[in-house]
């Protein structure tokens, strides 16, 4: 099986800006972990960022084209106001999981609203990086034939 892990706008910067929020980890160092624990569920795994909204949309086909099973998705802030990004994951027909290393909705009001979750299948936020890790396990025992 074939997972997708899609870092959006400005997380290459995780670690660097705003440490309370996002933690003091280096997006490398959460790619570590998240790979280790994808490959330990016997996925290959693919890891992208881009800070570029139509690059993003770009790898979310490829994601088709290639038969990625799964995709997490972190769109940054892209989640509030990307339809591009929103209207890609509806076309590509695989489940989905909306990841936020933090919690959106105790945060500024236009953060509130995600245009990125209606078309996931699941949305999870607040729990830091381990929120990835959840993404990959539901993915794995809940989307798993």
């Amino acid at each position: 099986m074939k997972i997708a892990v899609i870092h959006g706008v400005n997380l290459n910067f995780t670690g660097i800006r705003e440490t309370d929020l996002y933690g003091s980890q280096k997006l490398e160092e959460i790619n570590r972990i998240i790979q280790k624990h994808a490959e330990e569920l016997g996925f290959d795994i693919i890891i992208y960022q881009s800070n570029i909204e139509g690059e993003i949309v770009n790898f979310i086909q490829q994601c088709y084209f290639n038969k990625i099973d799964f995709v997490v998705i972190n769109p940054g802030a892209y989640t509030h106001y990307s339809y591009a990004i929103r209207d890609a994951i509806a076309s590509i027909s695989v489940p989905v999981v909306e990841v936020h290393i933090s919690n959106i909705y105790k945060r500024e009001e236009f953060r509130h609203t995600s245009v990125i979750a209606p078309v996931c299948t699941g949305h999870i936020c607040g729990l830091g990086i381990y929120g990835y890790l959840m993404a990959i396990d539901a993915l794995y025992y809940g989307c798993k034939q």
